[in-house]
């Protein structure tokens, strides 16, 4: 296959975007900035991807020996509302983080999808069968918050944002979010895309930030592992999306060894390896209704990568 002119597939690229809802979009290759779109400094609502935050978070006290993840509910006293049997209780943490608990407690701060695909109560038992599910995740804020003694967005800001130097996160642009179905509250963020590709940067960089290793690189490579097959979305880590040869949305299929955060209605901070890439897209989400569906995002990861590797003379063929 003929290499593209970069010019040429830089203009079809910024086409693509131009006909659809993306508010942002930021891509960086060894380190650079190739490609710029829309408002960079903008705090845009990051939905899901705050669950890659708290597993960033999680592998330094980890690391630390704050947080054991063979500690099973039942010995943390965690439950609910409607009270966790003795099956449930045995979940360990490990399972929460790789969305294996079997618990399906209603959950705070769910879209209509993960609602639609959660097994019926008690049908599981811990770590049997791989469910996204909230109710994991925001558990695990939980139990953060009660072994170390610490706030999830005062440890973000202070562990990982200013030793990023990210530009424009505040404290108050993450906060905790209360619900009627669970005692458990998500922990919402807003990050810009900018800051957003420093996260993703750090990943790449196996955790580690000019010669500072913030996060430990054994836990990078754990959480990038592929624990759970998930269908046609791909593989799942330790609250991280991994392209399972190749596949992670329709479109495109991505070079071995991408993985991504992913918030709904279009956020990601995807990263890939071998071409030393970050992709990071945004869209408003707080414009109701505004999204940029996987169906869109799979022709315009396909442009994505043709812009990259044209940037080199070798062109990676998306199906």
């Amino acid at each position: 296959m003929k290499s593209a002119m970069p010019g040429a597939s830089r203009d079809a690229l910024l086409r693509l975007l131009d006909g659809q809802n993306t508010d942002a979009l930021l891509i960086v290759q060894a380190g650079n900035p190739v490609l710029e779109y829309g408002d960079l400094q903008h705090r845009f609502l990051c939905h899901s991807m705050r669950k890659s935050f708290l597993s960033a978070l999680i592998g330094i006290q980890v690391a630390r020996g704050a947080m054991d993840l063979s500690a099973t509910l039942a010995e943390l006293g965690i439950s609910d509302i409607d009270p966790l049997s003795d099956v449930e209780s045995g979940a360990t943490l490990y399972d929460l983080l790789t969305a294996r608990s079997g618990i399906y407690h209603p959950a705070n701060y769910e879209t209509p999808w993960m609602t639609r695909i959660k097994p019926p109560r008690h049908s599981q038992p811990p770590g049997g069968v791989w469910s996204y599910n909230n109710w994991d995740f925001n558990a695990l804020g939980t139990a953060y918050s009660q072994m170390t003694g610490l706030n999830i967005h005062q440890a973000f800001l202070e562990q990982i944002a200013l030793p990023l130097g990210m530009n424009d996160f505040r404290r108050e642009d993450g906060w905790m979010e209360p619900g009627p179905n669970s005692q458990h509250p998500a922990y919402p963020f807003r990050l810009s895309t900018r800051d957003l590709a420093r996260f993703g940067q750090l990943f790449l960089q196996n955790g580690q930030w000019e010669n500072r290793q913030i996060i430990p690189d054994s836990w990078v490579r754990q959480s990038l592992m592929p624990y759970s097959h998930a269908g046609e979305r791909g593989a799942y880590g330790y609250m991280w999306w991994l392209a399972r040869e190749g596949v992670a949305f329709p479109g495109c299929v991505l070079p071995q060894g991408s993985y991504f955060a992913y918030g709904a209605g279009g956020h990601y901070c995807l990263m890939i390896p071998s071409l030393s890439a970050v992709i990071v897209h945004r869209v408003d989400t707080d414009i109701t209704n505004r999204q940029v569906s996987r169906f869109q995002f799979g022709p315009l990861m396909t442009a994505i990568l043709t812009f990259l590797t044209s940037l080199h003379g070798d062109i990676y063929e998306c199906d």
